[in-house]
């Protein structure tokens, strides 16, 4: 069952903004929880991790790759990347530093002052391909296809972490992070005067 159906009383109000905007509001008490692409950890914070999705490549329909139902890290070295300047644009570009830098050489990353899904929407035209994360596959953008990427372990996984301030007294946040633990079987522990 969804959030929505066990609790219909919660109003859920969401921000979508970088990581330091999302993490400022919880520390002014604005923003309940914050939920991170990548192991997030904050002094005053509590930070777990929470869930994992598939790391895809986004590939223009006529891209040399789109064909494939798989693409490896190594077929992408040569591409051009183009990614959103914003959250998660910037775990991403580091993510391809760390995979794809080889021999001294770096991958050519363009960082745009754009969200992700005008990158998407314009990745159809052009000669650059982007990296999502599953989640961000429901809207579809005219000429453009997702393919899985896989390493050397096999699909290409991230993770997201959640954080919130261990004294937020917010009823419905520990309802939220008792239905998180639960929901995704996860093993952090939840105060009793939380729940």
């Amino acid at each position: 069952m969804s959030w929505h159906e066990t609790h219909p009383d919660v109003d859920v109000e969401c921000v979508e903004a970088d990581r330091s905007i999302l993490l400022a509001g919880l520390d002014t008490g604005e923003i309940d929880a914050a939920i991170l692409m990548g192991t997030a950890s904050h002094n005053g914070f509590r930070c777990e991790p929470l869930w994992s999705e598939r790391m895809l490549a986004a590939l223009p329909a006529s891209h040399r790759l789109a064909n494939r139902d798989v693409v490896h890290w190594t077929d992408l070295r040569a591409e051009r990347f183009m990614l959103p300047v914003a959250d998660p644009g910037p775990e991403i570009r580091d993510m391809l530093l760390g995979r794809l830098a080889v021999s001294g050489t770096k991958p050519e990353i363009r960082m745009l002052q754009a969200s992700r899904e005008t990158v998407l929407s314009v990745l159809g035209g052009s000669s650059g391909v982007s990296i999502v994360c599953e989640g961000a596959t429901g809207a579809r953008y005219p000429d453009v296809v997702y393919r899985p990427i896989h390493g050397e372990q096999g699909p290409a996984l991230t993770g997201y972490s959640g954080c919130w301030r261990s004294d937020n007294s917010n009823p419905a946040l520990h309802r939220f992070l008792g239905f998180i633990r639960t929901r995704y079987a996860l093993s952090f522990a939840v105060s009793e005067k939380l729940q």
